[in-house]
């Protein structure tokens, strides 16, 4: 079969290598879509700067995969041939106390494994998973809102329900790339009364609002426009950016005992801790990730509001110009990419 793997210095190459075979416990995906992340263009595509978690480890690109089950192996009850499925991208040791919460992406154990990362991902024909690492993809969601929901949608979902998100918050989001995006769309189904973007980038302003992702775009700098929108601030902040100052301009526009979440990735912030976060009476998460228990949520929340993941997306691929797929995603100026396959 075919597969991606990304070498560093922007590159991406493919391969023949061998098709899979389950062992006990797991179950072979033929993969119908597998979205590209913010992380694997950051610690990945552009060079090799993982350690810990994000040390890559020279396989199959591509950790938001969904497909259809082949084959399973020995020991496998839950999923079946045929079934449409989501993989968390985590694959950890099922033992210790985060695994057993279903956050399996706080894992310590020298045997966590993401796809993608430390074992083969989403940008093969084929990818070997762990039943215990698999969703259900109801049939009302496609192949690409499964690869959306796998990470980029899971994320901000799990932000959304650290911080409360309802009816009577404002909400900003600082960092309009596919993460924020996901906020935008999901806090409005929660209930937001209004929600602010903040960009760099006029291209992902224009894509936000059009997406109806945002109700009005600003662009990053522009306190004094945050200022008239917000007064002292959201209820709610929110920073995808993964910058430093975006993060400190999240803190500084969330309100007196408002809450923010910080999940962008990288970053180094330096805050006046007084002034902007104790006199201010500020809840600040720290959010990586999502559980599949709040992932199962997710997929069955995004079928009662009628809401598409895929909505974000704005280009697709096949594998064989997963190249092209990655430049695309690389520039910034665009929604999320895909790499997609036919499905039977």
């Amino acid at each position: 079969m075919q597969a991606a793997f990304l070498p560093g210095g922007s590159r991406v190459e493919l391969k023949e290598i061998e098709d899979p075979k389950p062992g006990y416990g797991q179950v072979v995906v033929a993969m119908r879509a597998s979205t590209i992340c913010g992380s694997d263009l950051r610690a990945i595509y552009r060079e090799h700067l993982g350690e810990g978690p994000e040390a890559y480890q020279d396989v199959a690109g591509g950790h938001e995969p969904a497909g259809r089950v082949l084959e399973v192996g020995e020991g496998v009850h839950r999923i079946k041939p045929g079934d449409r499925v989501v993989v968390y991208h985590i694959s950890g040791c099922g033992q210790c106390d985060e695994c057993r919460k279903g956050y399996q992406i706080s894992c310590t154990s020298p045997r966590r494994a993401a796809y993608g990362w430390q074992r083969n991902g989403g940008h093969a024909d084929r990818l070997l998973a762990e039943e215990r690492d698999l969703l259900v993809l109801p049939d009302e969601l496609t192949f690409v809102d499964g690869a959306c929901v796998a990470c980029g949608f899971g994320t901000a979902y799990e932000a959304l329900c650290r911080v409360d998100v309802s009816g009577r918050d404002r909400v900003l989001i600082v960092g309009l790339g596919p993460v924020g995006n996901a906020a935008g769309l999901m806090a409005k189904a929660m209930g937001a009364s209004t929600v602010v973007g903040v960009d760099v980038s006029a291209e992902r302003r224009d894509l936000a609002v059009e997406l109806g992702a945002v109700d009005i775009a600003v662009p990053a700098g522009d306190d004094d426009q945050l200022v008239a929108l917000l007064g002292d601030g959201a209820e709610v902040g929110i920073d995808c950016s993964g910058n430093g100052k975006a993060q400190l301009s999240t803190l500084e526009h969330t309100r007196r005992w408002g809450r923010a979440a910080l999940v962008g990735e990288g970053g180094q912030l330096t805050v006046d801790v007084s002034e902007v976060l104790i006199h201010r009476q500020l809840t600040v998460h720290g959010s990586w990730v999502t559980s599949t228990v709040r992932m199962q949520e997710l997929l069955d929340n995004l079928v009662r509001w009628d809401l598409h993941p895929e909505t974000v997306v704005s280009d697709t691929f096949p594998l064989a110009e997963a190249a092209r797929a990655y430049e695309v995603a690389d520039a910034g100026a665009s929604g999320k990419i895909g790499i997609v396959w036919a499905d039977d």
